[in-house]
């Protein structure tokens, strides 16, 4: 099972991240959370690795359906989008939310999914459009 929405630009590393700060708020997502792995691994393990940043989006209606049929569902939450270096390429990856669908095992998680899903995929494809 693949448990991954990606797609690959040719802009920069800070010019897509930017892209795909703007491409979630238009499908009515917001950046909760901030990791940039890169600056963590060299600081706490004086390794380098190249340009990684994960971004925990939230679209805080499909969130509170997704807890209303399951609490547990915030083990899942944010909806974690990678942004990462790979040669001349920016790689930008989604958790697929049918994971959610997937991992509960509960019917009434496939329309929050779907939901989530539709609007993730146009935010990826926002990004393949503007580069």
């Amino acid at each position: 099972m693949s448990y991954d929405r990606t797609v690959r630009v040719g802009t920069d590393f800070d010019t897509t991240v930017t892209a795909v700060r703007d491409a979630l708020a238009e499908q009515g997502f917001g950046v909760l959370t901030e990791i940039d792995v890169t600056a963590t691994l060299k600081k706490k393990l004086d390794q380098d690795i190249e340009d990684y940043l994960i971004l925990g989006a939230c679209n805080p209606q499909l969130a509170h359906r997704a807890l209303e049929n399951d609490r547990g569902i915030g083990l899942l939450l944010p909806c974690n989008v990678v942004v990462r270096r790979d040669g001349d390429q920016t790689v930008v990856q989604a958790l697929d939310p049918n994971t959610m669908v997937t991992l509960t095992g509960l019917p009434a998680m496939e329309p929050v999914a779907s939901e989530a899903t539709r609007r993730l995929d146009a935010a990826l494809a926002a990004l393949t459009s503007r580069d």
